[in-house]
């Protein structure tokens, strides 16, 4: 019996990784262990198993195991996730919940459908009013710790709640004080966070499309636009702001229904508390900021600069 159980089994390099998928028979983790080096024999492997009763009774999980370990100490750990192994993931400002969907499919297991199952459950969002159509905008970008195949939903729950400690109780009144919904802060907040590069920026840029809603002004902001449009062109053309969508602020007045992607803290923050000013137009220059003007003749002006910089970029500054 200690061949079965106590036996060590030796490879290299060490450790090495496995995983335990949903579904998955205890057939199949014996041949992925022999097939990975991790265990010497899959017949002893597979009768120790169900000597132990462990055959319908996998964690399941990513597991690190060292040279030397027994039959005995993997299927303790199988059965009990005792050696089950986190994965840090960092799920960035600015992009969309079916992005999230497929980086976390693609570095823990998730299924990706069921995530955006989960997407369209606008009661976790939990403050009132929010408006929302669906969570995006409200899976609060960080870097989280998943273990493998975590439940999806257990995960959208999560990032929700990270989102609802941010907003918190001073933030909720600085909502209710510029006269707008959840959705609506959060909204501004993703074309912000679509727009902007530096954080100091943040609060200009939103001064901005504020003082546009204010002048009855479309918002003409290009995020909306490639929230319609990318996936079918890989850039904005001037076809691409005569699509016909709610999302296309160069067509329609007012902000668009929903967020357009998920935005971080800076750019929420930033929504809330804009920069007072009169600017009305902004133009992006050669280094990821923005020259902001008053006046459409300011904003020309502008766009001259950004082009002949442009220019001598392109011929090495002759």
């Amino acid at each position: 019996m200690g061949i079965l159980f106590l036996l060590p089994n030796s490879f290299e390099p060490s450790p090495k990784f496995i995983t335990v998928s949903r579904g998955q028979s205890f057939s199949s983790l014996a041949d992925s262990l022999a097939e990975k080096g991790i265990i010497n024999s899959r017949f002893t492997f597979k009768l120790a198993g169900r000597i132990l009763g462990v055959t319908q009774r996998m964690r399941v999980g990513k597991y690190s195991f060292v040279s030397g370990v027994s039959n005995l100490t993997i299927l303790n750990d199988i059965e009990g996730g005792l050696s089950a192994i986190s994965s840090s993931i960092t799920l960035r400002e600015g992009v969309r919940s079916r992005v999230f969907a497929r980086i976390l499919k693609r570095h823990i297991g998730i299924d990706s459908n069921r995530f955006m199952q989960s997407y369209r459950d606008t009661s976790l969002i939990g403050i009132h009013p929010h408006n929302a159509k669906s969570l995006e905008g409200y899976l609060m970008p960080d870097t989280y710790s998943f273990f493998w195949q975590d439940d999806e939903r257990e995960i959208v729950q999560r990032m929700i709640t990270e989102f609802r400690e941010f907003f918190v109780d001073s933030l909720q009144q600085r909502m209710k004080q510029l006269g707008y919904d959840l959705n609506d802060v959060v909204t501004m907040a993703s074309i912000v966070e679509g727009e902007a590069v530096y954080d100091d920026e943040r609060p200009i840029i939103a001064g901005v499309y504020y003082n546009r809603l204010k002048r009855r002004m479309r918002l003409q902001a290009d995020p909306t636009v490639w929230f319609v449009v990318s996936d079918t062109s890989r850039r904005l053309t001037k076809n691409s702001m005569r699509v016909e969508s709610p999302y296309n602020t160069y067509l329609f007045y007012g902000l668009p229904p929903g967020p357009i992607n998920n935005p971080g803290r800076q750019s929420i923050l930033a929504a809330l508390y804009p920069a007072k000013h009169n600017f009305i137009y902004f133009v992006a220059d050669n280094n990821g900021r923005h020259r902001f003007a008053k006046n459409y003749d300011e904003h020309l002006q502008n766009i001259r600069l950004y082009r002949k910089a442009k220019a001598l970029a392109k011929n090495g500054g002759r």
